[in-house]
């Protein structure tokens, strides 16, 4: 899944990083909430909404500036194993952002499902994420 935003990286990537924030942001986030976690890790509890269905799960999120990613480890809830990775990348003045997903599971038919979830919520995102990027001034 991939979108191409008309402002600057820095500001995309503050947006998508700053996860605490969603919630206010993002009217499909119901909560994020930082857990406790080992070796300085960013553990959070994460809870959206995919229309009515609400989702949850826990995830470690490791924001790389240098390297304009943003890497998610789903450690919790039925995401559990899921590797997420924020892509940010300059194209002819623009910033194409992509979310990639991966899900192994002993279930493909549960993965593909849980697969569908998650992309409605992630297209959601990158869409409010390119709204307030854009109409920031």
């Amino acid at each position: 899944m991939r979108i191409r935003m008309r402002a600057p990286e820095e500001r995309i990537f503050a947006l998508a990083a700053d996860v605490e924030r969603w919630p206010q942001l993002l009217p499909h986030y119901r909560y994020v909430r930082r857990l406790p976690a080992l070796y300085g890790e960013r553990r959070f509890a994460m809870g959206a909404r995919r229309g009515l269905i609400p989702l949850r799960w826990e995830a470690i999120q490791r924001p790389r500036p240098a390297e304009r990613t943003i890497e998610f480890s789903h450690v919790g809830g039925v995401t559990r194993g899921m590797e997420v990775a924020w892509r940010l990348e300059p194209v002819d003045g623009a910033v194409e952002v992509s979310i990639e997903h991966e899900l192994r599971t002993r279930w493909p038919l549960f993965g593909r499902l849980v697969a569908s979830f998650v992309e409605a919520v992630a297209g959601r995102t990158l869409g409010r994420i390119k709204t307030l990027a854009e109409s920031h001034p």
